[in-house]
């Protein structure tokens, strides 16, 4: 991973949790204050929102598309900043390279979870970054099989503070789960090739369709980010979100006519799976929350798979007929 990302150190550790957790955990003590995207996975808000302040630490949550709110948050103890590009479930980009260069200039590090990314598709440390985490269990493992997760960046935050937070606490990866991640590695750079290229068939397929609201994928020209996407991404991601027009129901009626796609919550698996997040990864968020990220209860999320692209939208056609 040290090789894929650009990063001079790395550790691995238990999930995609403890790494986030273990990252942010090193980086701040009692009195720091930490600023983040307001669009971050489910557990991840949880870290930042309610577990950091219970040690003291004071958190700002923004609005990750402006730049210029992070500039607005920022303060005098403010040590860490974090994002998650493209976020989910809704695929939002934060201009890494802009809120890289604000976090120098007040004497913070930048956090990135480039999990729906990959560092096949972007690479936050050439943009900026300092840091970069990873829930190996998705695209890495690529098969659904084993936890894990990894912090990349500079030798002297990672075999220090993060180091000893490893060695002192126990979140570590188990030597059988790094022996599976390792070989998943091996088959990475093809698989999101592969992944990538039917997502952006199915967007496609996808965008216009009038069962729908709203299609989210950052390769595709309908997104409202797609410039920062040419310039930041290789690649749209191969995960893509649709909003039914018909709110929850027709997001359930089409989940359950599905035939191929299976239903689940992970996503970089090499099966392609569709999940709900108002009622899975978001479901502890407040409604007014949710309301505000646009995680409505219409919103399914898609990991693409390697199935032929072809056999996928005629699974998606034949569950939006019966929508």
């Amino acid at each position: 991973m040290k090789l894929l990302e650009g990063a001079e150190a790395a550790r691995g550790t238990a999930s995609g949790m403890a790494a986030v957790t273990t990252c942010l955990m090193a980086l701040v003590k009692t009195g720091d204050h930490v600023v983040a995207s307001r669009a971050l996975f489910g557990g991840c808000r949880y870290v930042v929102e309610d577990y950091l302040p219970r040690w003291g630490v004071s958190t700002s949550l923004v609005d990750g598309k402006d730049p210029a709110s992070f500039s607005r948050a920022m303060r005098a103890n403010t040590k860490a900043v974090f994002i998650e590009t493209p976020t989910n479930p809704t695929l939002e980009l934060v201009d890494i390279r802009a809120v890289a260069d604000i976090a120098h200039d007040h004497g913070a590090l930048l956090v990135v979870d480039n999990v729906f990314a990959t560092p096949m598709l972007q690479k936050p440390l050439q943009l900026g970054a300092d840091l970069v985490v990873y829930s190996a269990t998705k695209h890495i493992d690529g098969q659904g099989r084993a936890l894990g997760g990894i912090i990349l960046g500079t030798a002297d935050v990672i075999e220090g503070d993060i180091h000893t937070i490893i060695r002192q606490t126990g979140p570590s990866m188990s030597p059988f789960n790094a022996w599976v991640l390792l070989k998943g590695l091996e088959t990475l750079p093809i698989r999101v090739a592969k992944m990538t290229e039917s997502a952006g068939k199915i967007a496609n397929f996808l965008s216009g369709n009038q069962k729908l609201a709203r299609l989210y994928y950052p390769g595709h020209a309908s997104h409202p980010q797609f410039d920062l996407a040419e310039k930041q991404m290789a690649g749209g991601s191969t995960l893509l979100a649709m909003e039914m027009a018909g709110g929850r129901d027709a997001a359930f009626a089409l989940a359950d006519a599905l035939a191929l796609i299976a239903t689940s919550n992970n996503l970089g698996d090499a099966k392609s799976i569709i999940s709900h997040p108002a009622t899975t990864t978001h479901a502890r968020l407040s409604d007014e929350v949710r309301a505000g990220l646009g995680i409505t209860g219409g919103i399914l999320r898609l990991s693409v798979g390697l199935e032929d692209a072809n056999d996928l939208i005629a699974d998606l056609s034949f569950a939006l007929d019966q929508v």
